[in-house]
């Protein structure tokens, strides 16, 4: 059961408003020109149910791409990732977490020795930081355990409301949609859950993705928006939602 503090909601508003409009700045400057981001009607009911049936019928089971082992190595993984891809992470975690799979291994790895293993992932110094620094607390005040609890990951040095979302989802089965830049664009693009914000987003989706797709949804538009629905030229002949997609400026076969 997820359980929420009004005081740290509070917290995380005010810390994460001036965030929220950077990454939504980053976002947008990452679409393409004349992408027609914001400005698409959004699908109904009926066509949200049918865009994640058509998703669900490609690809049954969708996988994340970040290697993990265990809920605090996806925890590490998915702190690593901002700004970084998950191939790039991937190949620096894969020895990183044959000798700190563990809150206690990591800490005792130290961060110095943490910035040789991760120097090649973008702000490698600060989440070399923030990781030692989560290990710490998770040793403290978890047992060395990973929280099922939004309030204790936000709560976790360089975790905000994205990584619990992808933590809580991925390694708990709970039924929360993470909003990355990938999902960010789809949803506006398409028109499937237009917003200016990540959490403006989020929002939109809890509300048009049908109960039984929630818990692979983040995975499907992530996906979809990885490697179909692409931020410089969409795949739009191949794409299997591309019939009820808002988007006006659809590429054609070559």
């Amino acid at each position: 059961m997820l359980s929420f503090s009004p005081n740290l909601m509070l917290r995380s508003a005010r810390k994460g408003a001036s965030r929220s409009t950077r990454w939504t700045k980053h976002a947008l400057s990452h679409s393409h020109a004349g992408d027609g981001l914001l400005d698409c009607g959004a699908m109904n009911k009926a066509q949200s149910a049918l865009f994640f049936d058509r998703l669900a019928a490609a690809i049954p089971v969708p996988k994340g791409e970040l290697s993990y082992r265990n809920p605090y190595t996806l925890l590490v993984a998915v702190v690593l990732s901002a700004q970084a891809t998950d191939v790039g992470v991937n190949r620096a975690t894969g020895p990183l977490f044959e000798v700190a799979d563990t809150p206690a291994r990591m800490v005792a790895l130290g961060e110095a020795r943490l910035r040789d293993y991760i120097r090649t992932i973008g702000l490698f110094n600060t989440k070399a930081k923030n990781v030692i620094a989560l290990s710490e607390i998770l040793l403290s005040r978890h047992g060395g355990t990973v929280p099922r609890d939004r309030d204790a990951l936000e709560a976790l040095p360089g975790v905000g409301r994205k990584t619990a979302n992808v933590v809580l989802n991925t390694a708990f089965g709970e039924p929360t949609i993470a909003v990355d830049t990938h999902i960010f664009r789809v949803c506006n693009r398409t028109g499937l859950a237009p917003g200016p914000t990540p959490l403006a987003v989020e929002q939109k989706l809890e509300k048009v993705t049908p109960p039984g797709r929630k818990l692979h949804a983040h995975h499907w538009l992530i996906l979809h928006g990885r490697y179909v629905c692409r931020a410089r030229r969409p795949d739009c002949p191949s794409c299997v939602v591309a019939d009820l997609c808002r988007y006006k400026a659809k590429t054609i076969a070559a």
